[in-house]
């Protein structure tokens, strides 16, 4: 099958710009590129997302919170993602299972043998071989992401923003400690930097990973 690569990082973290620029330019190349998102990516996984994100369902059980992301990813993944890889689509994917890994498991604090039974459940086997994590210090982050939300006016989707510092922390902790474990595939971009900077390392990792990854076909 074609590319899976996934975006990962904590709230702010510029990897929803990153992965959009990234798309247009493979698009540019005249390559097939499928740019998609968890939760979401296909009507039903969005109607969950509406559900997970949303301020009002703060009173959410942290049980629920972690089923209702395997429900989305598992629509996701058989309806959108796996045809993609199948067609020789590079798919791009905003979050993936790290993000259940870092969120669920480091910052709710769920059992993580139970997160990684229902991620294998959910996404069918179906694993990046790429992962590129956004990683910058929390409070950057965290400011970053409430200027566009109040940018847009639009907080409809602002349920994890309004949790605690030590939260959003023990997330980006979390990630490192996947990026240690797991340095083949995942590789660390300096999202604190400019735009143009993230943009360039951006491009140096997937430039490098691309024409292999391919080639492999």
């Amino acid at each position: 099958m074609a590319p899976f690569i996934t975006f990962e990082g904590i709230e702010g973290s510029g990897k929803t710009t990153q992965i959009r620029l990234f798309a247009e330019r493979l698009k540019r190349q005249n390559r097939q590129v499928l740019q998609t998102r968890e939760p979401g990516g296909c009507p039903i996984a969005d109607q969950i997302r509406g559900i997970l994100l949303h301020p009002e369902n703060a009173a959410m059980d942290s049980r629920t919170e972690l089923l209702l992301y395997a429900a989305a990813r598992a629509q996701h993944i058989e309806q959108i993602v796996r045809p993609a890889l199948q067609q020789g689509k590079v798919v791009l994917c905003d979050r993936y299972t790290d993000a259940t890994m870092a969120y669920q498991g480091d910052g709710r604090g769920l059992d993580r043998k139970l997160i990684q039974q229902l991620n294998h459940l959910a996404s069918g086997g179906c694993t990046p071989k790429l992962t590129l994590l956004f990683d910058l210090p929390i409070e950057i982050g965290l400011g970053r992401a409430r200027q566009r939300e109040a940018e847009l006016q639009d907080s409809s989707e602002g349920r994890f923003e309004r949790e605690q510092l030590d939260f959003h922390q023990r997330i980006r902790d979390g990630y490192l400690t996947l990026a240690r474990n797991d340095s083949d595939r995942i590789k660390i971009v300096d999202a604190s930097r400019s735009l143009d900077d993230v943009t360039l390392q951006v491009a140096d990792i997937l430039d490098s990973f691309l024409p292999a990854a391919i080639g492999s076909l």
